[in-house]
């Protein structure tokens, strides 16, 4: 019973060709949900984090992701309509689940709210009843605290009021008794757990943020022999010698770290997966698209082949009848706060250039403009002011670093009236990104620029790393938000995220001109296989 993601093609209205490379090649993609909305022009938020590895696994990194954004930004004038998410079948194999958390003095109230917010999102996902799945709490600290047990509650909603009536305990760190009582207790006939069974799964969700202050190797041991799968949360200063410990194998499936509370909602996906069994409804044959069958977790989506786009129905194809690609006006947002780093600031410029050798560039085509941002804003250059790749790179080169503050509502509020203004060199009528880059929680208010930014149809995209703040982030993401925001804790994840973002979808003239994706998501390949290489 391990977490899988499976696999959805970079655009599934592009030919199958380069929906085999994506599979294949890039890595698996966590689903959409729900229908994209094409209208608009978009505006892409990446939050950084200061570096912790090495500068080649910051290469790596960040090739992976912003040459993902750049497919993004080139997709928007070669593809069309989106394959429509046509079936739903996730049910979550029956278990029993229960949650071990550590709510010792060093977790603070409002923390400990986060951990609360993260088990009810886990149990949301879960088909909850006697014959399916049962969940139990147990709270730790000094002592071992029984929350509630599998059989106290049988419905979702029993169990979420339960949730949020959970009190931390702030004395001590006994994990190691905690699991012990896990053992004798919760996972306890008496206690509504069913008879061990291939039929069903006995599953623990620890999570802790410190050092225990008693031995775990030993009673995890027991605990896995007994058929327990046991998941280790750790968060912020936590020991993660003592997280291997506990959890069960493979320890990449079973092992996860949040530098801090605030983030541990981001792990939600992920459980939410692990539990889903999914049946493959593309090889079953239950679906209804004409041409190509793409599965997904729990759905299916319909694409075309070659030649041919998706109709309206989101099942059937029309031939395609030729056309070209369109204009864009895209404008860099670039953080230039202190927290960033110099070495970490020459990366982003480099990879501004790694999008902007990609674009066509041209008065009828892709122009770029460059702004940075710290406790002012300061214009590196306007849309338009440069005509070739040549040019712009040069200019991005020669941007030195302001390192001071970090004012994202006063950038975004910067971009909406200037930089997308026709004096600043965009076009009517043209579709306008803005691609921002800032280190986290911004030191200003956001909440009527990034407003303002949406109604005025800007698609806006917030992604974010390490200690971004979850609240901005969808503050500042359009609708549907699960579609234009992403989060990653650590850097070590984060291609991720741009394997995610290769899928979003673009506005275009003529759907079925994929051609150029196919040039682009090639080039990709190469660079990251070099990389890792």
């Amino acid at each position: 019973f391990s977490p899988s993601l499976s696999c959805l093609s970079l655009s599934p209205r592009c030919p199958p060709a380069l929906a085999l490379h994506t599979c294949q090649g890039l890595a698996p993609c966590l689903p959409e949900e729900g229908q994209v909305n094409t209208s608009g022009p978009r505006l892409l938020l990446a939050t950084l984090h200061p570096a912790s590895g090495s500068s080649t696994a910051m290469d790596r990194i960040f090739s992976a992701l912003l040459t993902s954004l750049l497919l993004l930004l080139q997709s928007y004038g070669v593809c069309g309509t989106p394959p429509q998410p046509r079936g739903t079948l996730c049910r979550t194999k029956p278990t029993d689940l229960v949650f071990i958390i550590d709510s010792s003095r060093s977790v603070r109230p409002q923390e400990f709210e986060k951990v609360k917010v993260f088990m009810s999102r886990v149990i949301e996902g879960l088909d909850v009843g006697p014959n399916s799945t049962r969940v139990g709490v147990i709270n730790y600290a000094s002592a071992v605290k029984n929350e509630f047990s599998l059989k106290t509650y049988q419905t979702k909603a029993g169990l979420l009021q339960a949730v949020r009536r959970i009190e931390p305990l702030s004395t001590g760190t006994m994990t190691g008794l905690a699991i012990q009582f896990a053992i004798s207790r919760a996972f306890s006939d008496s206690e509504g757990a069913r008879v061990r069974s291939p039929n069903f799964n006995k599953v623990a969700i620890v999570v802790t943020d410190g050092r225990p202050q008693d031995g775990v190797q030993d009673v995890s041991a027991r605990a896995r022999a007994a058929g327990i799968e046991i998941f280790a949360i750790g968060v912020g200063r936590v020991d993660m010698h003592t997280l291997r410990q506990i959890a069960s194998e493979p320890l990449d499936d079973h092992v996860d770290y949040v530098e801090s509370y605030s983030v541990i909602e981001k792990l939600t996906h992920k459980f939410q997966e692990a539990f889903c069994v999914v049946s493959d409804l593309c090889a079953t044959g239950d679906h209804d698209c004409e041409q190509i069958c793409i599965s997904a977790p729990g759905a299916y989506k319909c694409a075309c082949k070659e030649g041919f786009t998706l109709n309206s129905d989101g099942k059937t194809c029309s031939a395609c009848s030729g056309g070209s690609g369109s204009a864009l006006d895209l404008v860099f947002l670039i953080d230039g706060s202190k927290s960033v780093r110099p070495e970490n600031f020459e990366l982003v410029k480099k990879f501004i250039n790694q999008i902007v050798d990609s674009l066509e560039v041209s008065d009828k085509q892709a122009q770029v403009g460059l702004v940075q941002y710290s406790s002012s804003v300061r214009q590196e250059f306007p849309l338009g002011q440069f005509k070739n790749k040549k040019d712009i790179k040069a200019a991005v080169k020669k941007m030195s670093y302001m390192e001071k503050g970090t004012m994202t509502g006063q950038a975004l509020k910067y971009l909406i009236d200037s930089s997308f203004s026709i004096i600043n060199g965009a076009r009517p009528g043209v579709p306008k990104v803005g691609i921002v880059f800032t280190d986290g929680r911004s030191q200003d208010y956001i909440t009527d620029a990034a407003k303002k930014a949406k109604d005025l149809g800007f698609r806006m995209f917030a992604v974010g790393v390490g200690n971004a703040v979850e609240d901005e982030l969808r503050e500042i993401a359009s609708e549907p938000v699960a579609e234009h925001y992403f989060y990653t804790a650590d850097f070590r994840t984060i291609s991720k995220i741009g394997k995610k973002l290769q899928m979003k979808i673009c506005i275009e003239e003529d759907p079925c001109e994929c051609k150029s994706i196919v040039k682009f998501q090639t080039k990709v390949e190469d660079l990251i296989d070099s990389l890792q290489q």
